[in-house]
């Protein structure tokens, strides 16, 4: 079994999918990142677009799986839902990989082909609810493929899935080794949020120090970073000084950048 979620999350994208080629894997998460940002930038039909992709690299990954051999790039069958029916004659492989995973990516590949996204005629325009349903139903797909390739529980997986994202915060400016939040007046525990929601995985304290431009570090401690680690909404480690935002403040986090948008 894996190691616990801490030790989990630390792992690089390569890491993650090491099994795999580093070109497949790429594919992989270059449409799971762009389903991401083109959600939080409220870009509906581009976000369920790029579910097609997704589905076109997972089912990739998890036919070589059953095969014992990956091809280099993600591949599009003639007849995804036929390919994925398919997938129930795999031997020697969990119900994840021949039914679950397989059964995720038609309901993911109906709503990219068939709601008005992916060709004109389609019944409903692109939409926040489906972009919303795409989303989520690419974090299961991407988490449970961690899972099965790692053997990890699916706490440890979810966990990692959210390390692997990376962000593009229009709000935060970056230009080399500094931020900056360009919305003023935010309170210091939502300029916390966004500078922390614009990287990957864990922070060194004084990066965000110099960041949040903040006259007291001990002050910031206190009312800042020791409360909001209290919260749950990041991990504050005082003896690495280092901090991570956790799955709560994940979600706060998008939540003031789409107040912010409107």
């Amino acid at each position: 079994m894996g190691g616990s979620a801490a030790e989990v999350v630390r792992l690089a994208p390569a890491d993650a999918f090491k099994a795999i080629p580093a070109t497949l894997r790429d594919d992989v998460l270059a449409a799971f990142n762009e389903i991401v940002n083109n959600f939080e930038q409220r870009r509906w039909e581009p976000a369920e677009l790029n579910g097609g992709k997704l589905c076109e690299a997972v089912y990739t990954v998890i036919r070589g799986l059953a095969d014992g051999t990956y091809p280099a790039r993600s591949n599009k069958p003639r007849n995804i839902l036929d390919a994925c029916k398919d997938m129930e004659k795999a031997t020697g492989q969990p119900r994840s990989v021949k039914i679950q995973i397989p059964r995720m990516i038609v309901a993911l590949y109906e709503i990219r082909s068939n709601r008005g996204v992916g060709h004109a005629g389609g019944d409903v325009d692109p939409n926040e609810m489906d972009a919303t349903a795409v989303l989520y139903m690419s974090k299961w797909l991407v988490a449970e493929l961690v899972r099965v390739l790692h053997t990890l529980s699916t706490a440890e997986a979810t966990e990692l899935v959210e390390a692997l994202i990376e962000r593009q915060v229009a709000l935060v400016w970056a230009s080399g080794d500094k931020k900056r939040v360009l919305v003023p007046g935010l309170s210091w525990h939502k300029n916390t949020l966004l500078l922390l929601l614009s990287e990957t995985g864990e922070i060194i304290e004084a990066d965000l120090l110099r960041w949040i431009e903040h006259k007291s570090v001990a002050v910031y401690r206190r009312d800042v970073l020791r409360p909001g680690h209290k919260k749950r909404m990041w991990e504050y480690d005082e003896t690495d000084r280092t901090i991570r935002l956790l799955p709560p403040g994940i979600a706060a986090a998008e939540k003031v950048v789409h107040e912010l948008s409107n």
